[in-house]
């Protein structure tokens, strides 16, 4: 039999189509939106441009979404070479450099999700210094909202805002990869020994018992005792918000890998055991965990997306525990097999979007069954992850 006789496995078929169908959404998507942004979700399946808020215009760089657009633009070099990819990609570093020079909407901690996808990417890739000192500045500023004595790092808003005071998101675990970036390229231990603590605050207080997640968690500012549990996108306060618990699974297993401690791990484990747990017949979680087959509940993509990817990190990290790898990452694929199957855009253009019915915000009725701009990122992430052998993270 020769190599010419041996027909691609099925799945790497799809993969391969997939991947195809995501980079014209991506070109297409370049021709359309450039070096602005598309909104954070669909409207009718399609992303319109960012509307105009703070005082900045349509399709500016506000809020906390938009590296994920030039992070879709760097996994698209990684899965073509293509250097209109790259230059596409690099076309956003003078934007994330005004933000932090002019101060731009930086009242958050997703000045990590922001600057590790726009900023530390070409830092690394291509040695940018105008994007190094653009990410080092977003770590500095992500410094000033660590809250002593609690030693967590504030999710929202004005840092004396009492409703946001001492409290932090699950989805925070995503954010710390900047803080571990900023020490390495420093050599100043304080960003990292910031993100060890806060890591170590969610893996005691976020994580509960029953291996479900809070999505906020508050402390008292003053004292740092912790305080209580709450959700802000979530069915309820006691139910699990599902991409919440998806942050869970790839921010501990992020965090695991850059500081090795065997607790971080564990929690990652729990996160996903109970999250594939609670998953319905075809893989893609709803909005919530408290609903299943049935209920009439809308689905969230993008929760299964950030899965995805954060099984398949989960599994590196497990060494040699072999058979638990392989379970997480047969469940990782099983995932992206029913996004790609019965989720992706690939075949409808109509929309500009990568993957359909991810939810934003339910209780507030914010992009309920649209595309989303987070869960496109997140699936071409994952689609690069099962594509290229020995793919490097961002993260």
């Amino acid at each position: 039999m020769t190599a010419t006789d041996v027909r691609p496995h099925s799945d790497a078929e799809s993969t391969a189509a997939a991947v195809t169908a995501a980079i014209l959404t991506v070109d297409a998507n370049i021709a359309t939106f450039g070096d602005r942004y598309p909104a954070d979700t669909t409207d009718a399946n399609r992303y319109p441009l960012r509307p105009p808020s703070g005082g900045q215009p349509e399709g500016a760089n506000v809020g906390w979404t938009t590296s994920f657009w030039p992070g879709m633009l760097w996994l698209a070099h990684d899965l073509t070479g293509d250097e209109r990819h790259l230059r596409a990609a690099l076309s956003h570093v003078d934007s994330f450099a005004a933000r932090m020079t002019h101060s731009i909407d930086l009242d958050t901690h997703d000045l990590g999700f922001l600057y590790t996808l726009a900023c530390v990417t070409p830092a690394r890739r291509t040695g940018d210094p105008q994007a190094r000192d653009a990410a080092l500045a977003a770590a500095d500023h992500l410094m000033t909202r660590v809250l002593e004595p609690a030693g967590i790092i504030q999710a929202w808003g004005d840092l004396n805002d009492p409703r946001q005071r001492g409290r932090t998101i699950i989805d925070s675990l995503m954010n710390t990869p900047l803080l571990f970036w900023a020490s390495r390229t420093t050599g100043d231990d304080r960003y990292a020994a910031a993100a060890r603590r806060h890591t170590a605050q969610l893996r005691q207080h976020i994580l509960r018992p029953d291996g479900t997640t809070f999505h906020t968690f508050y402390w008292d500012p003053a004292s740092g005792a912790p305080l209580r549990g709450e959700t802000e996108q979530g069915h309820a306060d006691h139910s699990c918000w599902a991409r919440g618990q998806a942050w869970g699974i790839y921010g501990f297993s992020l965090n695991h890998r850059h500081i090795g401690d065997p607790a971080l791990l564990a929690a990652a484990r729990t996160c996903a055991d109970r999250f594939l747990a609670d998953l319905p017949d075809d893989h893609v979680a709803y909005w919530d965990l408290e609903f299943g087959d049935g209920s009439g509940q809308e689905r969230d993509s993008s929760a299964a997306a950030i899965a995805a990817c954060g099984l398949v990190e989960l599994a590196d990290g497990l060494g040699d525990d072999t058979a638990s790898a392989d379970r997480y990452r047969k469940a990782a694929a099983e995932i992206l097999r029913s996004l790609i199957a019965h989720y992706s855009t690939g075949g409808h253009p109509a929309s500009n979007a990568l993957i359909l019915h991810g939810v934003y915000d339910k209780p507030k009725s914010v992009g309920v069954d649209e595309g989303t701009l987070w869960g496109d990122y997140f699936y071409l992430e994952a689609l690069a992850r099962a594509t290229i052998p020995g793919w490097t993270s961002p993260w």
